[in-house]
């Protein structure tokens, strides 16, 4: 089982992809709370070169008010992480699964709300 719902990108900079993506997300529900520059934390911390890489946390406001409201404790897994990365073929988006990521938890109705969670993030990687 794949832990990221992926999708390469071609012919489109990387600036290009990220708008797109933030688009997609905010269309269907999702706010980007948290936006990490791994290429420029790389640098700045270990004066380390890559390419671009881009960590944006994503949340849907509702649905994590529901998956509050079934497993309190699910916070230390939230947001939703989409990368933004620079591969030789293009830039590919990646977004967690979240049925793959809340498979440790042992509760079905939060299983329920990542199953949705999961279908409204493979529409999101679909539509950049």
């Amino acid at each position: 089982m794949s832990y990221t719902i992926n999708r390469l990108i071609q012919g489109a900079g990387f600036d290009q992809v990220d708008e797109r993506t933030r688009k997609a997300l905010a269309d269907r529900g999702f706010g980007v709370l948290t936006e990490i520059d791994v290429k420029a934390t790389m640098k700045k911390k270990l004066d380390k070169d890559m390419d671009a890489y881009r960590i944006l946390g994503a949340c849907n406001p509702n649905m994590a008010w529901e998956a509050i409201g079934v497993e309190p404790r699910v916070g230390a897994m939230l947001p939703c992480n989409v990368i933004l990365r620079e591969v030789p073929e293009g830039i590919e988006v990646s977004a967690i699964d979240p049925v793959s990521s809340m498979s440790a938890i042992d509760n079905d109705e939060l299983k329920e709300i990542a199953g949705q969670v999961r279908d409204m993030l493979s529409e999101v990687v679909k539509a950049v």
